[in-house]
């Protein structure tokens, strides 16, 4: 079964948004831990792609301690986000062929938008994107 919607909490929303507005030049990208299969932190990770304004790559030192982090607060991972500066917030080609978890939820922050921030929700597998609908909540 496939789920259709998520809820994210406005904390969090606020804060992707906020890391990609003061790094409007570069991909932001992090992880988002979940207990009980509802989002609850923010891990940023620092993009250590060589292009990082068109793509983005997971500091793995940075990773791997936001993972136990999630471990040790008894979380899950439940997305991954990245920012996209001057693209729509939907999966590139380049996102699509190196989505490695397809248990997990993708975030999409788009910047090319003028004046409103755009964020959009997908699960990836076999790098095919299906777009989940996306929410806030008033959840802390």
């Amino acid at each position: 079964m496939t789920q259709e919607h998520i809820q994210i909490p406005r904390k969090i929303i606020n804060q992707l948004l906020h890391l990609a507005q003061i790094s409007p030049d570069l991909e932001v990208c992090g992880l988002i831990g979940s207990k009980n299969g509802l989002p609850c932190s923010c891990y940023p990770v620092k993009n250590i792609a060589e292009h990082a304004q068109l793509s983005f790559q997971l500091d793995a030192a940075q990773q791997i301690s936001a993972m136990a982090k999630m471990r040790e607060q008894d979380e899950q991972l439940f997305a991954i986000y990245h920012s996209h500066p001057t693209a729509p917030a939907t999966p590139s080609i380049t996102d699509l062929e190196l989505s490695f978890y397809p248990n997990a939820f993708y975030l999409i922050i788009s910047l090319d938008t003028k004046g409103i921030l755009e964020m959009r929700c997908f699960k990836i597998d076999h790098q095919s994107a299906q777009e989940i609908a996306l929410s806030l909540s008033d959840d802390a």
